[in-house]
């Protein structure tokens, strides 16, 4: 059961990642590289060099959930973030292969 949502906060890790790597190796790429803790519910993705294969970590009560794409042909473009972190659309629309050139966004009230 796919699991995520908007109420989830994503980090796009900066270069690129071995795919051989599992839930271990991940969780030391999270800790010693982002300097993340891996156990704190949020979501981490993970691309390829050739950014056609992406990994999302999860930390789920009980364990870890490992999320994994390969595509056939194409390659994931990744969003320019902010101190690595993706918002929901922006991970909803790499994963989609959408591309958007020009996108405006108005500012909405949010509570402090």
């Amino acid at each position: 059961m796919f699991a995520l949502g908007s109420s989830h906060r994503f980090y796009l890790y900066d270069s690129h990642c071995d795919m051989r790597k599992s839930f271990d190796g991940l969780c030391g790429l999270i800790k010693s590289v982002m300097q993340r803790q891996a156990t704190s519910g949020e979501v981490f993705v993970f691309l390829n060099r050739s950014r056609t294969h992406i990994k999302l970590l999860h930390w789920e009560k009980g364990g870890f959930v490992l999320y994994y794409k390969r595509l056939e042909s194409g390659t994931f473009l990744p969003p320019h973030v902010k101190n690595g972190e993706l918002s929901w659309s922006d991970l909803v629309l790499m994963v989609e292969g959408i591309q958007v050139v020009k996108s405006i966004q108005k500012r909405r009230f949010s509570l402090p």
